[in-house]
């Protein structure tokens, strides 16, 4: 389908409709802060490396790194780490991980924080141990133990119980989480020794496995899931209504919105692509994925440099012709294969939201280059 506009074509990809929560494109709430209990200073992990040279200015750098969090480091820290090593002005990361879990973490670099709300809408997998015999008041490991028992769970007791776990569920969040009770955080309270009612909101989980018994005292297990799904009140749960207790002793993601494994670096990997691209050797370049990645489950446009430059001004551009869209809905604008904004379609017109600004380090749809 060709969509024509008052000065020339539209191409439009990727037809799928949009969420109607993602036209109201928020402003990233992150860039670098957390609201996890545990995610407010470093646990061990690897600690930012020291030197003795005079402090570089910060740069324009433009684009996603998918980090494989080591165990031990909170959100906030990786968040800081590749920051510098990158030396850019803005980050955040789309999703708090913690500290005891590996895996992705998507981090944004300057204009590629205006599509964080687009991961944090989508779905996440992870793999995840669950110790039997013990409930903890984290729900994880680092808890003070509050129940125990001395049932272990058959393999196929705990898959016949999996369907309860299965679709929209009503599930109650853990009292160690960032949910806010009467203007203070749950965990804060938790923290104080008050006892915290927290209300069960609804939840979808895509899809629950038992992936093996690896003894009688551990289960591992594969989720998907929309978001604000805790996968340590799962275990808590599924320990409750089998009798024996349980709570989180592993925990890895695997995938976040478009993100998958196949995109992640380890810390390691990135320190080294950064030491040889500033001894001239390669390009930071090498490590981003383009913002528009973080955008792939909403249709693309396609539009000329004359209605480019009415857009970047933040001016609606007509819609006409035979194949003009009817219905309201979010898309992508690129001008001569080159993200330019985030806009909707309504009454006949593109109107632009989310203007971008990708002079600086960016990444190619190749996947890199330096601009």
């Amino acid at each position: 389908m060709i969509v024509t506009t008052a000065n020339g074509a539209i191409e439009p990809q990727n037809a799928e409709s949009p969420d109607a929560e993602k036209n109201n494109f928020p402003q990233p709430r992150d860039l670098g802060t957390d609201n996890d209990p545990r995610d407010q200073a470093p646990r061990g992990g690897k600690q930012p490396r020291q030197n003795n040279q005079p402090r570089r200015d910060k740069r324009d750098v433009h684009g996603w790194v998918v980090l494989d969090k080591p165990i031990g480091m909170t959100s906030t820290h990786a968040v800081a780490i590749v920051k510098r090593l990158f030396q850019a002005k803005r980050a955040g990361h789309a999703g708090t991980l913690d500290p005891l879990a590996s895996g992705g973490l998507p981090i944004a670099m300057g204009e590629a924080t205006k599509t964080v709300p687009f991961v944090m809408d989508g779905r996440k997998r992870y793999r995840f141990t669950v110790c039997w015999g013990e409930e903890r008041d984290t729900d994880d490991t680092e808890g003070r133990v509050v129940k125990t028992s001395e049932l272990r769970p058959a393999a196929e007791a705990i898959r016949d119980l999996l369907p309860q776990f299965t679709g929209l569920i009503e599930q109650t969040p853990p009292q160690y989480s960032a949910i806010k009770v009467q203007g203070e955080r749950a965990y804060d309270l938790a923290r104080d020794g008050e006892v915290v009612e927290l209300k069960p909101r609804p939840v979808e989980i895509h899809q629950l496995t038992l992936v093996e018994q690896s003894d009688s005292s551990h289960s591992v297990f594969e989720a998907e899931c929309g978001k604000g799904t805790y996968v340590r009140a799962l275990a808590r749960d599924i320990g409750r209504i089998l009798g024996c207790y349980g709570h989180i002793c592993a925990l890895r993601r695997t995938l976040v919105g478009p993100f998958t494994e196949a995109d992640m670096i380890p810390l390691e990997q990135l320190e080294a692509l950064c030491d040889r691209a500033a001894s001239g050797e390669g390009s930071l370049a090498d490590a981003l994925l383009p913002v528009e990645t973080a955008l792939d489950d909403i249709p693309a446009l396609a539009v000329t440099r004359a209605d480019a430059a009415r857009l970047h001004r933040g001016q609606a551009v007509l819609l006409r012709g035979r194949d003009a869209p009817n219905s309201s809905g979010t898309v992508y604008v690129t001008v001569a294969g080159r993200l330019l904004a985030l806009a909707e379609i309504g009454n006949g017109e593109l109107i632009p939201k989310r203007v971008f600004n990708l002079t600086g380090l960016t990444a190619s749809s190749g996947r890199n280059e330096s601009v």
